[in-house]
């Protein structure tokens, strides 16, 4: 365990208490304040939301609602804790930094390996879902090439300069949230018969208990629409990355943090209690069309399925584009730390750690080969090996946060500008919460499932932290810091 603050050599200051970014090894502060407003909204809405409500809504019928009311609990749990540690210490290892100094280096090292693990496979899982899409559009050009030229594109896009990223992700989140907007709109016009133009008929809320009651398959079906919805949440914690490239770091963690409630309330159960209002939750059409394109199709919308195709590219370009650059500062700070290798922290001109992203790229590359030569089998694997890491990372944020507390209010209390609600109980709370999804996924005994990705995670995870250990043992003695936080 370390008494240095995260991301900064043993004998470095305390990052300054002015509220900005910290100094770091050549990193700048290109990111604007409407950069970090939109990655902060748009970081909610992932494809999972457009592309992956139809199969909860099919396990669930209206209960799903609940569901994702309980996952959004938990990841406006997670990121006020998150947020409290970030405003104190922002920096661009943000989680793996924390962990680093509260737990110690093998959690740090674990956890940013992990985190970076998970990125690079999403990469490949992205792309190639955007391949698919462009491919319908275009079908001259073979769909490997096309996912070749999503990541040529946004690598040379995070190349460019950090701002080039930032301006890239507003537009990109602009749409979404624009979308996501209309869509509540439209469709609460619909639900209550007044949209011009539309032959819907008004039905209230009545769709929520018409069709079997509000939970047709039982209260266990809550359950399994958690399992169903928990990933599609994930990418709230960006922004406390991206923060660290900002001008008024402490500033904007605060922001995101606080809006995160109304971000994941507006845009995941908004849009789901439009969805399962407009139509009964068992139409046949929701699970063919796609819930988004099912209800755009009843309230007369014409086009429904080019929109929401051209919707669902839109952020799967974001998550690539987000996803590389949150790769490359994961990387970038595992190499500040002596975790990962040095030439992960030059930068060039333009403040941009170029090794860094280069090296997740090639990564992105190799898995989205992978996707092509053995897709049920050595890229399967990689899927169902990140696929709890997710969870992994909140439990990690959460008992960093217990101890992150009592070190920021012991060496800088002025610091503590955001504060987790209800310390140390909620905390507490959360990490029951998520231990017992991951114990709950593994009931889910389906090949693919919730047990396979839970034990194939574990089986990595453990992996890592043996070489996270065996590196500390090795770790010449004075390299180590000797004292621990009190």
């Amino acid at each position: 365990m370390t008494t240095r603050p995260p991301d900064a050599p043993a004998s470095d200051t305390a990052p300054p208490a002015d509220g900005h970014a910290p100094e770091q090894a050549g990193l700048k502060a290109g990111l604007k304040n409407r950069h970090l407003s939109m990655i902060a909204i748009g970081g909610v809405i992932g494809a999972g939301l457009f592309v992956g409500s139809a199969s909860g809504i099919a396990a669930a019928g209206p209960g799903i609602l609940l569901s994702y009311a309980l996952v959004a609990a938990l990841v406006v749990f997670v990121m006020r804790m998150l947020g409290e540690m970030a405003a104190a210490y922002p920096t661009s290892g943000s989680f793996s930094a924390y962990a680093d100094r509260a737990l110690g280096r093998w959690a740090g090292f674990s956890i940013g390996w992990l985190y970076w693990f998970f990125w690079v496979v999403v990469l490949a899982v992205e792309a190639t879902a955007g391949a698919v899409i462009l491919e319908g559009w275009v079908p001259a050009v073979p769909q490997w090439a096309w996912a070749l030229i999503v990541m040529v594109v946004l690598t040379a896009t995070n190349l460019i300069s950090v701002g080039s990223f930032g301006e890239f992700e507003f537009w990109f989140a602009g749409i979404k949230v624009v979308a996501i907007g209309g869509f509540i709109l439209l469709g609460g016009l619909a639900i209550f018969g007044v949209l011009p133009g539309s032959d819907h008929a008004a039905t209230g809320f009545g769709n929520l208990t018409a069709h079997g009651g509000f939970l047709p398959n039982g209260g266990g079906a809550i359950l399994t629409g958690i399992l169903l919805v928990v990933f599609s949440f994930m990418g709230s914690e960006i922004v406390t990355l991206a923060a660290a490239e900002s001008p008024d770091a402490r500033r904007a963690v605060a922001k995101a943090t606080r809006s995160v409630i109304w971000r994941v309330g507006v845009f995941y159960i908004g849009s789901i209690l439009i969805v399962v209002s407009l139509l009964p939750w068992n139409d046949p059409a929701i699970e063919k069309k796609g819930s988004y394109v099912a209800a755009l199709d009843t309230i007369g919308i014409p086009h429904a399925g080019e929109i929401m195709n051209f919707i669902v590219l839109t952020a799967v370009l974001s998550c690539l584009n987000s996803g590389l650059y949150t790769a490359s500062r994961m990387a970038f700070s595992l190499g500040q730390r002596g975790d990962a290798p040095r030439s992960f922290v030059r930068t060039n001109a333009r403040g941009v750690p170029q090794v860094a992203i280069l090296a997740s790229v090639a990564f992105g590359f190799v898995a989205v080969a992978f996707n092509y030569l053995w897709p049920d089998t050595v890229f399967q694997f990689l899927l169902n090996s990140s696929g709890a890491v997710a969870l992994f990372v909140w439990l990690v944020i959460c008992f960093s946060q217990l101890r992150m507390r009592g070190i920021i209010s012991r060496e800088n209390p002025e610091k503590l500008v955001v504060r987790m609600w209800l310390f140390p109980y909620l905390t507490w709370v959360t990490i029951a919460m998520i231990s017992f999804v991951l114990l709950y996924m593994l009931t889910d005994d389906k090949e693919g499932g919730g047990r396979t990705q839970v034990l194939l995670s574990l089986l990595v995870a453990a992996l890592v932290i043996a070489i996270a250990l065996v590196r500390e043992r090795r770790r010449p003695e004075s390299h180590k810091d000797v004292t621990a936080p009190q």
